[in-house]
């Protein structure tokens, strides 16, 4: 039966496809362009920078937080979100590690 060999996958591979995942949306990836300069902000402050509705920014700002790129305290009445620097770090980490894999090329390649 084909498919009870089931495929086990590096903890490095399933990191980086998680982390790829949520770097897959235009809307995340200039949210986290926004927290790269700022030590923490409040979520009105990265909903009114971007051309989108609250609850759009909200859903995306929860993907982040799944993934672990970003990560939040509540300050009352807000709720301040940064970069887990941790996280983004292994991110980078495991990003580069993929796009410097040397790929051997066929002669029929260009």
């Amino acid at each position: 039966m084909k498919g009870s060999n089931k495929i086990k996958y590096h903890n490095e591979d399933l990191e980086l496809a998680r982390f790829a995942k949520v770097l897959a949306h235009p809307a995340r990836i200039a949210i986290l362009r926004h927290f790269s300069s700022l030590k923490s902000c409040c979520f009105t402050e990265i909903a009114d920078d971007l051309p989108l509705a609250y609850s759009t920014v909200s859903e995306h700002l929860t993907e982040l937080k799944n993934a672990g790129l970003i990560q939040g305290r509540i300050e009352p009445p807000r709720v301040q979100y940064c970069i887990n620097y941790e996280n983004w770090e292994l991110a980078r980490k495991y990003l580069n590690e993929f796009v410097s894999i040397e790929i051997v090329r066929n002669k029929t390649n260009n």
